[in-house]
């Protein structure tokens, strides 16, 4: 009898401690600093999270948005007009999710494009702005967010849902995203309540998505492509588990390598504005860069816990690339932000693939890419990825 009283209490606890881990909201998840990378990948494989684990992520942003479909568009089916969630796309996604899941790896699932905002890369390089000028894609936009958290909400691996990627409703009608300016300032008062209200667009998602998940964490991202001056205009939105997130890759003129062309380095030869001058930064230029953020914090009285730098990088050839990726992160740590590097072995651009180093491929490389082929990519510990690596010991 003992014996078995024994047993009963041990599945009594057993029971108890599965119902708590259960219950337990996902947005503790997010009560401490978290560092992640992005995975923006065309060909989703488990060998990456394997790799991600191994390095020591703690969480991913994931995004479908390149994985092939029977539809014209991963998930939503088609963008022109969304009716259902494809299904066998869903499918394919949970399996990604099951492969973080038993690899210990955490994901923000993330869209890049929705009905009326398909993602430029799959519009023939064009920017689809129908989102913020149609109301009928906005509610479309809207009802797929319900369907997918609907079917995601119980997933252990995902900690949060970013409904879209880098909003840029102002280009819609100013062709502009210069938040500083008196244009984008007239613009934004005129823009309140309609459907171009980037603040109006975020209150209903997030209501759309609680009527079916109350818990799920929603990360919202600031106007201008999610820049740190977009926070200017951002609005908190009321309610539980939300974070906010802003992208850097300021100045843009010199971590892009083919606007950059040799012409800035870190931090000694650094662009004004787009006059073609250089001159050298100091510590205190990066920081006074995300100044926007950090007075949003302050007014609104948002934790820092509640903060994501959702994206950040540099091209790995520019001359200070690996000063500049030291500088932000201790900015972003001293903050005590959660972030995620772009972008961990992605499989359509080497651009920002860390592991490669600072040195160029070599024509053997691109000519193998351009017959077709997806030529062996030679990664391995460099003084430039380590700047990252020691992140993740």
């Amino acid at each position: 009898m003992r014996i078995l009283s024994a047993w009963l209490v041990f599945y009594i606890i057993v029971f108890y401690c599965v119902l708590k881990v259960e219950a337990t909201p996902k947005i503790e998840f997010w009560n401490q600093r978290r560092k992640g990378a992005n995975y923006f990948n065309q060909l989703p494989t488990r060998e990456r999270f394997e790799a991600g684990r191994e390095l020591g992520l703690q969480f991913v942003r994931l995004a479908p948005d390149k994985w092939e479909s029977a539809d014209r568009d991963f998930l939503i089916g088609n963008a022109d007009k969304y009716e259902a969630i494809n299904e066998k796309d869903l499918n394919r996604l949970k399996k990604v999710l099951d492969d973080a899941d038993q690899l210990g790896l955490k994901v923000v699932m993330t869209m890049l494009g929705l009905p009326g905002a398909r993602w430029k890369q799959n519009n023939n390089g064009k920017d689809d702005l129908r989102l913020w000028s149609n109301e009928r894609y906005q509610r479309q936009a809207i009802r797929f967010w319900q369907d997918l958290a609907k079917r995601l909400k119980a997933h252990p691996a995902v900690v949060a849902y970013d409904p879209l990627n880098e909003p840029h409703p102002a280009r819609a009608l100013l062709d502009i995203d210069e938040v500083k300016s008196v244009v984008f300032s007239d613009w934004f008062t005129a823009s309140k309540g309609t459907v171009a209200d980037l603040n109006r667009f975020n209150r209903r998602i997030v209501a759309s998505i609680r009527e079916v998940d109350t818990t799920t964490p929603i990360v919202l991202e600031t106007y201008a492509y999610s820049s740190a001056d977009g926070f200017r205009f951002l609005e908190p939105v009321t309610g539980d588990a939300i974070l906010y997130s802003f992208h850097f890759y300021e100045p843009w003129s010199y971590t892009t390598k083919r606007v950059n062309n040799g012409r800035f380095a870190y931090p000694n030869r650094m662009p004004v504005g787009w006059s073609g001058n250089v001159e050298r930064w100091t510590r205190t230029r990066l920081p006074q860069m995300m100044q926007p953020v950090v007075a949003w914090i302050d007014l609104h009285n948002v934790p820092a816990n509640r903060i994501m730098v959702g994206e950040f990088g540099c091209n790995r050839e520019m001359v200070g690339a690996r000063q500049y990726l030291a500088d932000l992160i201790q900015i972003f740590n001293g903050q005590k932000w959660h972030w995620a590097f772009y972008a961990y072995r992605e499989d359509t651009w080497t651009g920002m693939d860390y592991e490669l180093g600072t040195g160029k491929l070599g024509w053997k490389y691109w000519q193998a890419v351009e017959g077709g082929k997806q030529p062996e990519k030679l990664r391995g510990d460099n003084p430039l990825f380590d700047v990252l690596k020691r992140e993740f010991r």
